[in-house]
């Protein structure tokens, strides 16, 4: 018995069809579902008041860059992990050396670095020296003789009276700090991926009609 397989070109060509419509459809839905992850993350950001710098340092990828496919993806990631992290994760902080803490109080002024100053860059900038004061009932302290200026930050102390100087607290000591959670980013990825399935459907029937 010889048997032979004879295949319509019209079933060829839909069949083709068909598999250029996934490829769009996929491609479109990924590509929608990277970038309203994206919005999401930095509207959370926002919206916890962690500024727009943060927010806009989520950023989106799709992939193939060019062209359709049915395997297409879309990577969305924080080029500040770290920061975005913590703030996702609310991360329990201890010192490097396993000592204190030194968080600056509105006398130690702020870096020139950015961020937050430390003990060691403030008494090079102010040329004062910082003392330990041990409280029982509460954080320790670092502390300096000195004036507040007129931003309320100490400084070194010109009078010859003694008018005017104080014993200004400028760092706080703790063993340790826990960061408040103050982003759900899995939240929005679990929405998100649920989500990818329904726009797939809606971009190959769009793709079809």
């Amino acid at each position: 018995m010889k048997l032979k397989l004879d295949i319509d070109p019209d079933i060829v060509a839909m069949m083709a069809a068909e598999v250029a419509a996934g490829e769009r459809a996929v491609t479109a839905a990924m590509r929608e579902a990277g970038s309203g992850l994206k919005s999401a993350w930095r509207l959370q950001i926002t919206g916890a008041g962690l500024g727009t710098r943060l927010a806009n340092s989520i950023r989106s990828q799709n992939f193939p860059r060019s062209g359709e496919s049915l395997d297409a993806a879309a990577l969305v990631w924080s080029q500040a992990p770290v920061i975005v992290g913590a703030h996702d994760t609310g991360p329990l902080i201890r010192s490097k050396n396993g000592f204190w803490l030194a968080i600056p109080l509105p006398a130690a002024g702020k870096s020139l670095r950015g961020g937050r100053i430390t003990p060691g860059e403030w008494e090079r900038r102010r040329g004062l020296r910082v003392r330990f004061v041990y409280r029982r009932t509460g954080p320790s302290l670092l502390v300096a003789e000195g004036r507040l200026n007129t931003k309320g930050q100490a400084v070194v102390s010109r009078s010859k009276t003694g008018r005017g100087k104080v014993t200004a607290p400028i760092f706080l000591l703790v063993p340790q700090v826990k960061l408040p959670k103050r982003l759900d980013l899995a939240r929005d990825a679990d929405r998100v991926l649920d989500g990818v399935p329904g726009l797939i459907v809606a971009n190959w029937v769009e793709a079809r009609t």
